[in-house]
């Protein structure tokens, strides 16, 4: 592990914001409506001549922007805590069942909540509530005495993500066929939804889970030691394993109860930047937050874009993109382990 340095932070930190301020430009830039940059930047400064840009700019393309940097930090950041709490660097946020319960809670108000006079706008609280419940789950069946198994975890989420899966299918399979859409993209994941006021909620717990794992970080160098190596230099394991569950299932289920399951963010941007930058946590949780947004407004410039007037679903692209360069960096990560 390379020392950290205060100018290295600062270096490797301020290189990722450029990248997410040049994402926020692709962004706000692309869309079927042709924007220069110019205007963009005559908009934002206040000087915009044209009314069609204005709104398109400030009312379309700029909540979506912040929403799809928002959700790509949550998930980017997620992923690297769960990460550190399963000692696994091809942990996902997924993993654990946590985006699932989130999954499942939407879906159920999509399927059933026009029968018991719930809108679309009780799916985003259902969804952060099937989060939180599962959580609670977890910690309900992997704890023992105040004691949370880390194989129990892997175990539990396995099984529930099992029955979500299931779960989702029948619900899925009773819903209309205007439900049935939404259940499609909400399975997908999409940033259509993109407003202000659904943004608050992600960058909350967004900040809340920054806030509470970068003390952390410290204890999650030290736990890829090993547990015993780890409480012997004075980490108190099971709590830090009980809040970085929390901090990382909040995060994944504000993000999830917005833009539906967006896959491979979580796995591929810590992973990327493990190889760059390195393991510390110290570094690698607040690069994750940036990469992640960079990387998830990108992903969605591309599928409002690629096909020319018609949206794709951000998770689409996400998983195409993903897939390819998660075998390149499994490759690659296995051929350093070989020939170290």
């Amino acid at each position: 592990m390379k020392p950290l340095t205060a100018a290295r932070t600062i270096g490797v930190l301020l290189v990722l914001l450029v990248l997410v301020i040049a994402a926020a430009a692709i962004g706000l830039a692309a869309g079927p409506s042709g924007i220069s940059i110019a205007e963009i930047v005559s908009v934002l400064g206040g000087r915009g001549e044209s009314d069609a840009a204005i709104d398109i700019v400030l009312r379309v393309r700029m909540p979506r922007v912040l929403l799809g940097a928002l959700v790509g930090a949550s998930l980017a950041v997620a992923g690297v805590l769960f990460q550190a709490l399963l000692r696994n660097p091809l942990a996902d946020p997924y993993v654990l069942g946590v985006s699932g319960g989130a999954a499942l809670g939407g879906i159920a108000v999509m399927s059933l909540g026009s029968a018991i006079g719930l809108g679309y706008a009780a799916v985003p609280p259902a969804a952060f509530a099937g989060a939180i419940a599962t959580t609670a789950l977890l910690y309900a069946i992997s704890g023992v005495q105040g004691r949370v198994s880390t194989t129990g975890l892997l175990l539990t989420g396995v099984v529930f993500n099992a029955f979500a899966s299931a779960a989702i299918v029948f619900l899925a399979s009773i819903a209309g066929m205007t439900e049935g859409t939404s259940i499609f993209l909400w399975l997908i994941g999409s940033l259509s939804a993109g407003r202000l006021e659904v943004a608050g909620p992600v960058a909350l717990f967004l900040a809340i889970g920054l806030a509470t794992a970068m003390p952390l970080a410290r204890g999650l160098n030290l736990s890829a030691l090993g547990e015993e190596s780890a409480q012997q230099l004075g980490v108190d394991i099971d709590r830090q394993r009980r809040i970085v569950l929390v901090a990382a299932s909040l995060m994944v289920g504000a993000a999830v109860s917005v833009a539906g399951l967006i896959g491979f963010v979580g796995l591929i941007i810590p992973h990327l930047l493990r190889l760059l930058i390195g393991p510390d946590h110290r570094l690698l949780i607040p690069a994750a937050a940036l990469g992640g947004a960079a990387f998830l407004i990108v992903c969605d410039a591309i599928a409002r874009t690629l096909l020319d007037g018609r949206e794709l679903p951000v998770g689409a692209i996400t998983a195409l993109a993903g897939g390819p360069l998660f075998l390149w960096l499994l490759r690659r990560y296995h051929n350093r382990s070989f020939s170290s």
